[in-house]
């Protein structure tokens, strides 16, 4: 059950952060046609979240500490694990993120999961690019991909 939500500004355009009780569930790229007016009092763990969040596009914030309650089955919690432990400012592959998890020959599946991750920016998988070193798809676009990754390279 969702707690309630809040949506938060940002350089990529708003973000909408939910919780249950045992964490953030999602983070999603707002439209003008979303936006909507926040709840009057937010959970105290959805404040932590906006809080983080500025910090980290502030350039304050390399990691992020909050409890994280995404849905999703064991490979793709597998991959999102994987995914926050790329550090800040490093690209890897999809072949890469398979390596690590002792699953060499799944970079496909990787990839599927990454495109499934419903906590963008806070499990970072606008790290990932493809073995190529281009670009490859995101849940929010190319382009706030591509900010992301230069936001990291900056900082």
């Amino acid at each position: 059950m969702v707690w309630d939500y809040l949506e938060a500004p940002a350089p990529l355009g708003r973000l909408r952060l939910e919780a249950d009780d045992t964490g953030l569930t999602s983070i999603t790229f707002c439209s003008a046609e979303t936006a909507a007016e926040p709840p009057a009092q937010p959970h105290p763990l959805l404040e932590r979240g906006k809080a983080q969040l500025a910090e980290y596009f502030a350039g304050e914030r390399q990691r992020f500490d909050l409890p994280l309650a995404a849905s999703g089955t064991p490979f793709q919690r597998r991959v999102w694990a994987a995914l926050c432990k790329v550090p800040f400012g490093v690209t890897c592959s999809y072949g890469d993120i398979a390596a690590a998890l002792g699953q060499p020959t799944a970079s496909r599946a990787v990839g599927l999961a990454n495109a499934r991750n419903p906590l963008p920016i806070i499990v970072p998988c606008h790290r990932v690019i493809g073995a190529s070193g281009k670009l490859t798809g995101y849940s929010g676009g190319l382009t706030r991909k591509q900010w992301l990754l230069a936001h990291e390279s900056a900082s």
